[in-house]
């Protein structure tokens, strides 16, 4: 919707003869709309964040080094074992392109970083994170005071 200034609505409405108290009161009002609500301030911008896996290890089974992983997805219907195989085909793919002959992708992180979206696509696996993100472990227990 195009926005005019409320000065010119005003010269329309004189233009076309409107009593001067009606005017008056029109322009107060469309005033009235425009201004914003007190309880509308803007607040402090939004806080950037970042996405981190948190693998449950009660038993103490995965190593004590620090872990980098990527955020996908897939069909709820789809077993979540053939997630490699689903990158490794979009690969292939991308790989045999004229972008993919110059700048192949060799490694998984090569992959889910320069590997474009349409090729995932193809094979239903979404990346949500193109750059790796933190993996920390617990025990799944909490202390008790």
């Amino acid at each position: 919707m195009p926005k005019i200034d409320i000065s010119k609505v005003a010269e329309i409405l004189k233009k076309n003869q409107i009593d001067p108290a009606v005017l008056r009161r029109v322009i107060e009002q469309i005033n009235l709309a425009v201004q914003p609500d007190p309880g509308e301030q803007e607040g402090p911008p939004p806080v950037k964040k970042q996405f981190v896996v948190l693998v449950s290890d009660p038993e103490n089974r995965l190593p004590k080094n620090d872990l980098v992983a990527w955020a996908l997805q897939i069909p709820d219907s789809e077993s979540p074992a053939t997630i490699q195989d689903r990158i490794f085909r979009a690969v292939y793919d991308y790989n045999m392109t004229k972008k993919g002959q110059l700048y192949p992708a060799r490694t998984v992180g090569d992959a889910i970083e320069n590997v474009p979206a349409k090729f995932f696509k193809e094979t239903d696996v979404w990346v949500k994170t193109k750059t790796p993100v933190s993996v920390l472990r617990t025990d799944n227990e909490i202390p008790k005071e």
